[in-house]
């Protein structure tokens, strides 16, 4: 099925719900008209559906390929000329700075074609991804003269980056990291290593690689502490001589068989300081931030393929009759959207992929007033919002984007089985991005054990903020009862881990993914009965486009009757504590 990027939605929560539409009144922003907004959503769809798309399925199908001769990796044939094209197009620029090349436009926008990408081909898109969060840590952290080497060529796509962060013996305890960075008398470092599960680490699709690379000085301490972070370019830019980076094979996965996954071995390779000595997951994270938040549009763009075609298969499949009786009298069979289980499952898919775009893009939008928006406690605001939704995003888009693409297999049954259909593809290809960019349950730890407690509490006295406004706002919402309640929830599970976790941790352990989840779900209410809200508003105006409201209004009474109940579980596992978990015995796992 071709895909139809969703672009009435996409104006919809852009221009109705959240006004990005208003973005150009700020300076920063002043080019991003609603002319021009409405420009990228259909040309990024066009792009989407005509040059990304037709990559998906080769590219699984061939994957990537090593020579150790060389320690070279060639991607999938159509990749190359499609990356091409994508770049021609400014599609690496969107948002990148304007004094590097890029189109200074709205991160929101960016979020757009993220997802519009990942929907298409999440390999391909994977190699533009990773380089934009190297240009965002090379232009938060570099010194002027690493900026002025690498970004204009990272910006425009010529080049492309990556972040080399994991080796064999740790992943998320980065604190246990062997690669070493020895001064050089030219003031650069010899970088010795190896680092593996590296995205885009070798390959042909550009001349250069610029890697930034975790590694600790001589003396540092042996804690997250004592990491910093180095650029290590495949080829330096100033001799074009090629760097001692090497990659030493390819990861054989499950999906994103076009991503080329990479061991990576650094044999005394050039790198140059990023940042202050020892300050590299300062540096990190802000690459590491916006890769979860892009990796959630991931698992939000499977989703939405997935639903695309599953919806299409039921129209089209014809088994049995309606209970309610015949829809199809002249056929055979009706199809198989009458049943009402596999009306639940399109509707699950439907209105989750719905509200986790709104979730999703409101935090892009707070992402730009964070920074573009002249009233400072109006940016300090949004970024407290940006900072306590991040890894509720990252865990929540992906793991509910990963068990939409079962639930649209699940509508295929025996056809979403096999190759002839691309829906085993993307239940392959979205089942990583649960894991990395830190697994879901680190981000839920995050959460509960940072985020909750960051600047002593106000990130999520922030979100209460925003929420209880809206109550008090909105009177006569629809479904404000339902919301008030999730609310309250919300609260409560709250006061229990300021209560608890202090005096246990592991009573934050326990409760640290329901708690993730019950937020997810309070925030995804929040923008549901926002733009029912809106909905309701516009029919009785006789205003926009009518299906698309009415059928906001059931999505809306869908999410709040069979969704948010969850919520009330979720609170109780949470109360329940950590005693059911912890309690089972050495000697009792394999009784």
């Amino acid at each position: 099925m071709k895909y139809q990027a969703p672009a009435n939605d996409l104006r919809f929560l852009l221009f109705d719900v959240l006004g990005v539409d208003r973005l150009h009144e700020l300076e920063k922003y002043a080019d991003a008209t609603p002319d021009l907004i409405s420009a990228v959503i259909d040309e990024a769809g066009k792009v989407a559906a005509e040059v990304i798309q037709p990559t998906n399925q080769v590219g699984d199908r061939e994957g990537c390929h090593y020579d150790p001769e060389t320690h070279a990796v060639t991607t999938p044939d159509a990749f190359k000329p499609a990356y091409k094209k994508f770049v021609e197009g400014g599609w690496t620029s969107l948002d990148a700075p304007v004094e590097f090349g890029g189109q200074g436009l709205p991160h929101t926008l960016k979020f757009v074609v993220d997802e519009m990408v990942c929907s298409t081909n999440l390999s391909l898109g994977m190699y533009p991804g990773l380089t934009h969060g190297a240009i965002s840590a090379l232009y938060a952290h570099g010194s002027d003269e690493l900026k002025q080497t690498y970004l204009e060529k990272l910006v425009s796509g010529e080049w492309t980056g990556t972040m080399c962060l994991t080796e064999p013996q740790c992943g998320t305890d980065l604190g246990l990291i062997r690669t070493r960075a020895t001064p050089n008398s030219d003031g650069s470092y010899a970088i010795e290593g190896t680092k593996i599960w590296i995205t885009g680490g070798e390959h042909d699709l550009t001349d250069n690689i610029v890697h930034l690379v975790l590694a600790k000085l001589p003396g540092a301490p042996d804690t997250t502490k004592g990491i910093s972070l180095f650029v290590v370019p495949k080829v330096l830019p100033e001799s074009g001589e090629r760097n001692p980076a090497f990659c030493g094979g390819l990861e054989h996965k499950m999906g994103i068989k076009g991503s080329a996954t990479c061991v990576m071995n650094f044999e005394g390779a050039k790198g140059w300081l990023v940042g202050e000595p020892n300050d590299g997951m300062r540096s990190m994270f802000t690459m590491m931030n916006e890769a979860r938040l892009m990796v959630g549009m991931q698992g939000l763009g499977l989703a939405e393929m997935a639903y695309q075609e599953s919806l299409g298969f039921a129209r089209e499949r014809l088994q049995g009759r309606s209970m309610s009786g015949a829809k199809n009298p002249d056929g055979p069979a009706d199809p198989i959207i009458v049943h009402p289980d596999v009306r639940r499952m399109l509707m699950r898919q439907k209105v989750l992929n719905e509200g986790m775009r709104a979730m999703a893009l409101f935090a892009g939008h707070q992402l730009d007033l964070s920074v573009a928006h002249p009233d400072e406690a109006v940016r300090e605001s949004a970024d407290d919002l940006v900072q306590l939704l991040t890894p509720v995003v990252k865990a929540f888009l992906t793991d509910e984007g990963s068990n939409n693409t079962n639930i649209g297999l699940q509508v295929l049954g025996g056809s979403g089985f096999t190759t002839d259909w691309p829906l085993e593809q993307l239940v392959r290809d979205g089942r990583i991005a649960r894991i990395y960019e830190g697994t879901n349950g680190i981000q839920a730890l995050d959460l509960v054990g940072r985020k909750l407690s960051l600047k002593g509490g106000r990130l999520v006295r922030t979100l209460f903020g925003v929420l209880i406004s809206y109550l008090k706002d909105n009177p006569k919402a629809p479904h404000r009862d339902e919301l008030k309640g999730a609310v309250s929830s919300l609260e409560k599970a709250t006061l229990w881990l300021a209560t608890n976790a202090p005096k246990d941790p592991e009573q934050a352990g326990a409760a640290a993914t329901p708690y993730l989840r019950l937020m997810a779900l309070t925030v995804i209410g929040y923008m549901w009965s926002r733009m029912a809200n809106v909905a309701s508003q516009q029919i009785a105006a006789g205003e926009g486009n009518k299906p698309l409201l009415e059928s906001k209004l059931v999505s809306a009474r869908f999410y709040f009757e069979k969704l948010l109940p969850e919520i009330h579980w979720l609170l109780s596992d949470i109360e329940s504590g950590k005693d059911s978990l912890m309690d089972m015995g050495d000697d009792h796992w394999a009784a």
